[in-house]
């Protein structure tokens, strides 16, 4: 990798997940969004930003993964 690329992903880190929220987490009280709704969005979102990553770095190691929050 040249110099140019490494500091071209240093300023455009791979992005990161969101982190499932556990069963407990919900409070059960019928929230609108409820705290699933709000992870479901973030995970919506992390995958559009990672397929736009993936474009943006096609010959970086593991930048065809699954795409499911596993990087």
């Amino acid at each position: 990798m040249t110099h140019d690329r490494a500091d071209n992903l240093i300023g455009d880190p791979r992005p990161l997940a969101p982190v499932e929220p556990d069963a407990g987490d919900c409070c059960g009280e019928g929230c609108v969004p409820c705290i699933f709704d709000i992870y479901e969005d973030a995970l919506v979102a992390y995958r559009r930003d990672l397929s736009r990553w993936r474009r943006r770095h096609p010959d970086r190691e593991g930048a065809h993964d699954a795409g499911t929050g596993n990087p």
